[in-house]
């Protein structure tokens, strides 16, 4: 589960000052988080029909804690995974203070919702979500993001769910989807594989309504490109921001639901199972070598359960596998995986 990642070690800075969040921020982003936590378990256990998500609630000794929910064996779920959480503390990492040094000397308060659903059938993909909201004094920012990673292609089920953000991007800025399809399409990327996870979907980080919309750590990539060419975008406030999170946060489900409802029924055999749990093994390695809330929280003794709940049930590796020539699982490495126009997609 991609923890909260409270180390912007490649965030640029931006060149006007943010707006100040309003006096309940902290308040009004926890509130959210749990309310979107509640709707996407009750309209998981709605359409898997059998499973049901168990709560186990923590504290964090620093300061904070969370709810982690986990749904097992379920209809359609083998596992999936839905976490709350917000810490705060008052010693930030340096390497905030190097990228941030306003933040010098003030208390650091950190919240998200975070999401991994492994469907037992391998013609359902499985599906990540995470947003979060990271304060500090003069400093904050709001990050997020949700993708999808299918084991076999179906171009109808990408284009929904790209057309579905892309609808939430458009109703608060026309050059949101653009920059954070680009940029949801170079994080989850597996150097050591040279291949995308998935299909993508949107990701962003840092954004605090100031400078250019990407802040990552590619300026020679395609996000990073697109978005110089927009120049600094128009200031938005802290509420403009939240309002975008909590739209995206809502769409999960009308994302993602119609795919299962068009899937759930497939016949599948062995075949198509050991591909699902052999691929698996990409998120797995994903998970574990890149993400860096996965490492963050790892390394800062955070809840182990709750960071690795994220990993499937059932996974396996295969030595020096490939696909046989014109097969489904062919098609997903030749062309599904590239990243592409989804939302424009046209079936033949």
């Amino acid at each position: 589960m991609t923890a909260i990642n409270t180390n912007p070690t490649n965030a640029q800075p931006s060149s006007s000052a943010p707006s100040k969040p309003p006096a309940d921020s902290k308040e009004k982003v926890s509130q959210f988080m749990k309310q979107l936590q509640d709707e996407i378990c009750a309209g998981l256990e709605a359409v898997d029909g059998g499973g049901k998500f168990k709560e186990d609630s923590w504290e964090r000794e620093e300061g904070g804690g969370g709810r982690s929910r986990v749904l097992s064996e379920g209809s359609i779920l083998e596992q999936g995974g839905v976490n709350f959480s917000e810490v705060w503390g008052s010693h930030l990492p340096p390497s905030i203070l190097k990228q941030r040094p306003e933040a010098e000397g003030h208390g650091f308060y950190a919240t998200g919702t975070s999401m991994v659903l492994h469907p037992r059938s391998p013609y359902l993909p499985t599906v990540h979500l995470n947003y979060r909201y990271f304060e500090a004094g003069p400093v904050w920012w709001f990050g997020g993001g949700a993708d999808l990673t299918p084991y076999y292609p179906f171009a109808e089920d990408a284009a929904h769910f790209h057309r579905t953000y892309k609808a939430s991007c458009d109703r608060h800025h026309p050059e949101y989807h653009p920059v954070f399809k680009y940029w949801c399409d170079e994080y989850f990327y597996l150097k050591h594989r040279q291949e995308n996870r998935g299909v993508g979907g949107i990701f962003f980080d840092y954004q605090d309504g100031t400078g250019e919309l990407y802040k990552g750590p590619h300026p020679d990539k395609a996000a990073a490109e697109y978005s110089h060419k927009l120049g600094e975008i128009e200031h938005r406030s802290w509420s403009d921001l939240f309002s975008f999170v909590q739209d995206c946060g809502k769409s999960f489900l009308p994302a993602y639901l119609p795919i299962i409802e068009r899937r759930k029924d497939m016949e599948y055999g062995e075949r198509e199972r050991n591909f699902q749990l052999y691929r698996r093994g990409r998120y797995v390695e994903f998970n574990l070598v890149y993400d860096r809330g996965t490492i963050f929280g790892l390394q800062t003794n955070g809840r182990t359960e709750s960071i690795l709940m994220s990993l499937p049930p059932l996974v396996r590796w295969q030595y020096n596998y490939q696909p046989e020539p014109n097969s489904p699982e062919a098609e997903l490495y030749e062309t599904f995986l590239k990243p592409q126009d989804w939302v424009n997609w046209q079936s033949s």
